[in-house]
C-alpha cells in the first residue's frame, strides 16, 4: 500500500491531474478502511487469522495488478481502494492474533512494539523500491514501463505475507454465549475506558498527521529545500522506528498510563517549541524528539485495548480503532489547512499541542483499567 501510495499520485500528476484530485486519490486509501474496519473486525473474530490475511492479499495483488494493466486515473482510484481495505483488514486479523497469543502484559508489550515496526519499514521500504523502478526503468521521460514496474513489485510483495502465515496454526475460537454475540460494536463505546482510549488514539493519531501536513509548509516558509525538508521528515520516521525496536527489551519495566502520559506532555512541549525553530538542524531535534515520543505510543494503545475489551471482540475493537484512525486522516489535512489559513502553521502546531497537553490527564487516568 505504501509504495502505490507514493506511485500512484506521481502518475496521476504525470498524466495532467490537478492537486485536487490527487488529493482524492490519496483519501481512497484510508477512505475503505473507514467503512471496512468494523466488518474486517468481526470476521477476524469469526475467522481468525489466515483466511483474513489471504482475502486481503488477493485484494491487494488485484489492485496493484490492475495499474499494471491499465495505468489510468479511474483504475488509480480502485487500486487505492482495493490495497487501502486489503491492508486494512489483514492488519486487523494480524494484530488480534499476536494479542491473543501473548500470555501476559509484559509479552502484548512486547508482541505488539515488535509489530510496530512493521509499518515503519514497509513507509520506507514501499516509496523507496517504487521510486527506483519509476526513475530507473522506464528508458525515456515519457514512458510508463517504470511506473508499470513499481506497480508489479508492489503486486508482488503481498505474496510474500501469505507465504509467511499459511502455515500459522489458528488459536481456538472463543466461546460466548448467544446473547453477547447478538452486542453491537457501538456498545463498546458505552464503556468509559473504552471511550477514553479512543481519544488518546484519536489525539496521538492527529499528531501524526499535523506533523506530515504542516512540517513541509513550515520548511517551505523558512525556505528550506525539498531535500532537507524530507530529511526532517525521514528523522522522524527514523525515531519513531528506533523506540520501538527498544520498547521490547524493557517491557517489563513499561506502564502503558505512564508512557502515553510522557509521551502526550512531551509531544505538547514539542509542538510549542517547533514554530520557534527557524535552523534546520533545530527543526531536525525537534522531528527526532517527537518521533520518539509519538513512535512509543501505538504499542502501548495495543496493549491496553487488549485489556480493557473482550477476548471474543478484540476483533471488532481494533475495527472500530482503525476507523476512527483512517476517518481522522481524511477530514484532519482539511482542518489542518483552513486553520493554518485563518491562524498561520505555527498556530496549527500550538493549538494540536495545548489539546494533546490537556488531553494527557485522560491517558492517565487509563492507569484504573490496566494491571501489571
Amino acid at each position: 500500500m505504501a509504495g502505490t501510495r507514493m506511485a500512484a499520485p506521481l502518475l496521476a500528476l504525470k498524466q495532467g491531474y490537478s492537486p485536487a484530485a490527487v488529493g482524492v486519490l490519496l483519501a481512497l486509501f484510508a477512505l475503505t478502511q473507514v467503512f471496512l474496519a468494523l466488518p474486517a473486525g468481526r470476521f477476524a473474530d469469526r475467522k481468525g487469522l489466515r483466511l483474513p490475511v489471504t482475502l486481503g492479499v488477493v485484494a491487494a495483488v488485484a489492485g496493484a495488478g490492475l495499474a499494471v494493466a491499465f495505468p489510468v486515473f479511474p483504475v488509480l482510484c480502485l487500486a487505492a481502494l482495493l490495497t487501502g481495505g486489503a491492508t486494512g483488514a489483514a492488519s486487523i486479523a494480524l494484530q488480534r492474533h499476536v494479542g491473543r497469543s501473548a500470555e501476559n502484559t509484559t509479552q502484548l508489550k512486547q508482541v505488539f512494539s515488535f509489530l510496530a515496526i512493521g509499518p515503519a519499514v514497509s513507509n520506507f521500504l514501499g516509496p523507496f523500491c517504487a521510486g527506483l523502478l519509476i526513475d530507473y526503468a522506464g528508458s525515456t521521460s515519457g514512458d510508463l514501463t517504470g511506473y508499470r514496474a513499481a506497480f508489479l513489485l508492489m503486486a508482488l510483495l503481498p505474496l510474500a505475507s501469505w507465504f509467511w502465515i499459511r502455515h500459522t496454526r489458528e488459536l481456538p475460537p472463543v466461546e460466548v454465549r448467544d446473547a453477547t454475540r447478538r452486542a453491537k460494536a457501538w456498545d463498546l463505546l458505552a464503556e468509559p475506558m473504552f471511550r477514553r482510549l479512543m481519544l488518546v488514539n484519536w489525539m496521538v493519531s492527529s499528531c501524526w498527521d499535523v506533523h506530515t501536513f504542516v512540517v513541509p509548509v513550515l520548511g517551505h516558509e523558512r525556505g528550506l529545500s525539498a531535500s532537507v525538508i524530507g530529511s526532517i521528515l525521514g528523522s522522524f520516521a527514523i525515531a519513531a522506528a528506533a523506540i520501538r525496536v527498544v520498547m521490547p527489551m524493557v517491557a517489563d519495566r513499561l506502564r502503558e498510563p505512564v508512557v502515553l502520559t510522557a509521551a502526550m506532555a512531551v509531544t505538547a512541549g514539542v509542538f510549542a517549541l517547533y514554530p520557534l525553530m527557524y535552523a534546520a538542524l533545530a527543526m531536525g531535534l525537534c522531528s527526532v524528539l517527537l518521533g520518539f515520543a509519538l513512535g512509543s505510543v501505538q504499542p502501548m494503545i495495543m496493549s491496553t485495548l487488549h485489556q480493557i475489551t473482550p477476548e471474543h471482540r478484540h476483533g471488532e475493537a481494533l475495527g472500530l480503532r482503525l476507523m476512527f484512525i483512517n476517518a481522522s486522516s481524511v477530514a484532519m489535512p482539511v482542518l489542518f489547512g483552513t486553520a493554518g489559513t485563518l491562524v498561520g502553521v505555527g498556530g496549527v502546531f500550538w493549538v494540536v499541542g495545548a489539546v494533546v497537553g490537556m488531553g494527557s490527564r485522560v491517558a492517565w487516568k487509563l492507569k484504573a483499567a490496566v494491571h501489571d
